[in-house]
């Protein structure tokens, strides 16, 4: 369920890249050197990107899109493209895969987004979050976000979505199933639908976290291991 330093539990590799074994959301960090290339498809699913470093360009639909951090990437099923990196930095990303997208309607589509033009929303216990990419935005099966935890632990709590998680900055400590493992930087979290946790920040610091859960909704709803709704506004 959870690993650190970009390694991933049950992982193996495909082309080259380490891939997780959560098969309802798959999550994988790419890279690539300047001055190259990365050729790939999405298939049958629905891809989100998310830039770590790096610079370049997305070659997608005919239209060639800016990549740089903090930006997030929509691909939609069956879509070839391409990530060209420009500058003299190396281009990482995390990218995830949504397997057997739904046919609903969904909103324009917005291939990238940067996260600073995104605006913030209140979560549950002094938390918030931006979201990357949703139905809204053209993305039909999930919502993509980056999370914001202030160093205060929040109650145990689970959502009735499944959600892949990846540390972008700081420290802490997930607890879930009555046991506490260490994430930092680089740690990716996988949880199952109704999985009773807590991502507490032990820093001095805001942590913050990119995620993707299915079916979209509000990354602020939340129940406590009772049932009972955690956030006392509807999201």
């Amino acid at each position: 369920m959870l690993t650190a330093s970009g390694e991933f539990c049950d992982s193996r590799t495909r082309n080259g890249t380490r891939v997780s074994g959560f098969h309802v959301l798959e999550q994988s960090v790419l890279g690539c050197e300047p001055g190259d290339s990365l050729a790939r498809d999405s298939g049958d699913c629905e891809e989100v990107l998310f830039v770590l470093s790096g610079e370049g360009v997305l070659h997608a639909g005919g239209e060639d899109h800016a990549l740089e951090p903090e930006s997030g990437a929509y691909v939609a099923p069956g879509e070839s493209y391409e990530i060209e990196v420009g500058g003299v930095e190396a281009l990482r990303m995390v990218a995830v895969r949504v397997p057997d997208p739904v046919q609903a309607d969904a909103g324009p589509r917005a291939a990238v987004r940067r996260l600073a033009d995104q605006q913030a929303a209140a979560a549950t216990t002094q938390r918030e979050f931006r979201i990357v990419a949703d139905p809204a935005s053209g993305l039909r099966s999930a919502t993509h976000f980056v999370g914001y935890i202030p160093p205060l632990r929040a109650p145990d709590h689970f959502h009735t979505y499944d959600e892949v998680i990846y540390v972008l900055d700081g420290a802490g400590v997930m607890h879930v199933d009555g046991a506490e493992h260490p994430v930092a930087a680089g740690s990716s979290i996988e949880l199952p639908a109704r999985t009773v946790h807590c991502l507490e920040n032990t820093c001095e610091t805001v942590m913050r976290i990119v995620a993707v859960f299915r079916p979209a909704g509000s990354p602020a709803e939340a129940y406590y291991p009772d049932g009972t709704p955690a956030y006392a506004e509807k999201p």
